[in-house]
């Protein structure tokens, strides 16, 4: 029992269901209790609002809502009207219960970023290793980084060569090839090979812990929406003491003074917006989309820009076969992709992988196993089937190999690159058996997704750490107008920061930790959660659970339907308010016969918020500028 007393949300659940059945009690006289049941929600959900509004006045003068709710509730209970005092105290408590279920929420995301940074690095000094903190690390020194290790610091590899995987900083679904002179970067993950490297910047300023600095400063810097009643709340108190005090001067009645005091208190206008959010996260919800934070549904109503990460948003995220050059005519494409699956079979390589995976799907059949396997980091495979010995890999491999390269393997493997994807070539018994096309192909539902923000006056752009190459070709095919390819994850919340001063609001939908700080810098982040990192879910407002972006045109359509019915509640609200005051003005209506009309206000308020939670229909918005004249900004490049 102790434990539910201790939980606030339990607390209050309980709270309101006690004062609700207390009210019923009263309203149809059911109690037989010597005192008025509504003592009881005056109590559980009247007090604290009286508390928050005393601590508010005493510290720094604050004026809210709850002031006046606090003066109507004394006022009532001085003049007897202790069902109209606990009605009142109870609808704002379900109010601001309402809206706590849909603010903001603490989250971990920052923590899990930080997990990435890597604790230790290996130090080479005098040609001796030494075990140091990654935080140690000052530029300059040597750190040899071992097949497995995290990066500990940004530099450049002086001995050896490797593969390594830059996902959480890129985004890039290939690992990149390194070898001497080439740059790395801290909190990237070595997948092959022993390698040194001289460090460029110290440990604490490595990529990784800047892109932590960047998401900290991001998530303090994004204002939370003051609620409605709050924002008015001088004007509400003043407007209503001011019309209480008329009426009692007038009339000489103070039941009238009361009557508008209560009828005054803004309850239908606290309930509009968190009634209509609750029911568009509902509705959001079963379409597979959390909206995680209370104001991101009228944020994303807002928004000019939609900018999108290209691996694993856009694209799949992973490399598939989509082109196949057989050299050999008499081994043909199944005895190419054959002999390259089994070469590849026990690759941990995510070419490796997919070449053996386009087997499987072409073919529902198993590779055969090798008798001998290598891998050769960097360049590719080696590999006996039998008698025979099979290269799988770059051109340097082949070179490597004494392997010939026709024209027409340059020229497919030239092709491929310009188009963004990867050539990978096969040969045996020392000839060029042919080679195969890996690219990470647009979902499907990628061009339809930017045609329907187009259509609401949204422009496109593409922000990606992937090759220009590969940007350019997806960005065609989804019909994106602007990209901006190579870019690490500062360049992208630079990128959002830099259209955000020029007043557009950006929508960013990403998947990956790179995406994290950009996610955080958005007007709305939106993230991938079937396939995303945690990290980049606990940066978002948003999270689409499954692999696809296609329900982001009903999601900005729900978005806008949103904020048309807050609008529709607030009016309503306030009309319902006037009327109620001048019929309490001309002594037509009792605190609790005014406590009654503002229980139905409220009521109504919610039954009209409560359509949205079925609604489906693609909303259509207006458009706020000529789709002719294009976005505000440059449509190549990052902004200025």
């Amino acid at each position: 029992m102790l434990s539910l007393f201790k939980d606030k949300k339990r607390r209050e659940v309980l709270f309101l269901s006690l004062s609700a059945a207390a009210l019923a009690a009263d309203f149809f006289d059911i109690a037989g209790l010597p005192i008025e049941a509504a003592w009881l929600a005056i109590i559980l959900c009247g007090m604290p609002i009286i508390k928050e509004a005393a601590e508010g006045l005493l510290d720094g003068f604050s004026v809210k809502a709850d002031l006046l709710v606090s003066i109507a509730l004394i006022a009532s209970v001085a003049i007897g009207e202790v069902f109209a005092a606990g009605e009142v105290a109870f609808i704002m408590a379900l109010g601001e219960f309402l809206e706590e279920r849909t603010a903001a929420r603490a989250r971990s995301g920052i923590e899990r970023l930080a997990a990435l940074s890597p604790v230790a690095a290996r130090v080479v000094r005098g040609g001796a290793e030494e075990m140091t903190s990654a935080e140690n690390v000052r530029a300059g020194d040597v750190l040899r980084v071992l097949a497995g290790e995290t990066i500990a610091a940004d530099g450049v590899i002086i001995r050896g060569r490797t593969t390594v995987d830059q996902s959480a900083l890129t985004g890039e679904a290939m690992p990149a090839d390194k070898e001497e002179g080439d740059p790395v970067f801290g909190g990237t993950v070595n997948r092959f090979g022993a390698f040194d490297m001289e460090a460029s910047k110290d440990g604490k300023d490595s990529s990784i812990q800047r892109m932590i600095r960047l998401v900290e400063a991001a998530d303090a810097g994004k204002a939370k929406i003051v609620g409605l009643a709050d924002r008015w709340a001088a004007w509400i108190v003043g407007a209503a003491l001011l019309a209480a005090v008329i009426a009692w001067l007038v009339s000489g009645q103070a039941l009238r003074a009361v009557a508008i005091l209560v009828v005054f208190c803004p309850c239908a206008l606290v309930l509009a917006t968190p009634a209509a959010i609750m029911a568009g996260i509902g509705n959001a919800s079963k379409k597979g989309m959390l909206v995680r934070e209370g104001d991101a549904l009228e944020r994303l109503s807002q928004v000019s820009i939609i900018a999108f990460d290209k691996t694993g948003t856009l694209t799949f995220g992973r490399p598939e076969v989509t082109r196949i050059f057989a050299a050999e005519p008499a081994l043909g494409e199944k005895g190419l992709l054959e002999l390259a699956a089994s070469a590849e079979l026990r690759s941990e390589h995510p070419l490796g992988k997919a070449v053996a995976e386009a087997y499987r799907k072409k073919f529902g059949a198993e590779p055969g196993q090798p008798d001998e396997f290598e891998a050769l980091p960097g360049r590719g495979v080696r590999a006996r089937l039998g008698k025979l010995t099979v290269l799988a890999g770059k051109k340097e491999l082949m070179e490597e190999g004494g392997v010939e390269l026709s024209d027409e393997a340059r020229a497919f493997a030239d092709s491929v690159g310009r188009e963004g994807g990867t050539a990978v070539y096969i040969a045996c018994l020392g000839r060029l058996a042919g080679a195969l096309a890996l690219e990470d192909r647009l979902r499907p539902t990628a061009a339809s997704v930017v045609e329907a923000a187009s259509k609401a006056s949204i422009a496109s752009a593409l922000l990606t750490g992937d090759s220009e190459a590969a940007a350019r070709r997806a960005a065609k095919e989804a019909g994106i107008g602007l990209v901006a390819a190579d870019c690490l994850p500062e360049e992208k919340h630079e990128a959002v920061r830099a259209w955000q001063a020029k007043g557009e609001r950006v929508c960013m939908v990403g998947d990956g930790i790179n995406d994290a700080a950009a996610l955080k810098a958005a007007h709305v982040g939106i993230a991938i959660g079937g396939i995303g990192s945690d990290i980049a879910i606990e940066a978002a407002d948003i999270v689409l659970v499954g692999e696809d972006i296609g329900g982001l045109p009903h999601l900005i359509g729900l978005a806008g339907k949103t904020m048309k019915t807050i609008r529709f509640n607030i009016a309503a609200s306030m009309l319902l308010n006037f009327i109620a005051i001048a019929l309490a003005a001309a002594g037509l209506l009792s605190p609790a016969l005014g406590a009654l009309v503002h229980n139905a206000g409220s009521v109504a308020v919610i039954l009209n918020s409560a359509a949205l939670y079925t609604w489906g229909r693609a909303a259509k918005r207006e458009p706020r500028r000529n789709a002719a004249e294009g976005p505000r900004f440059e449509r190549e490049g990052l902004p200025e």
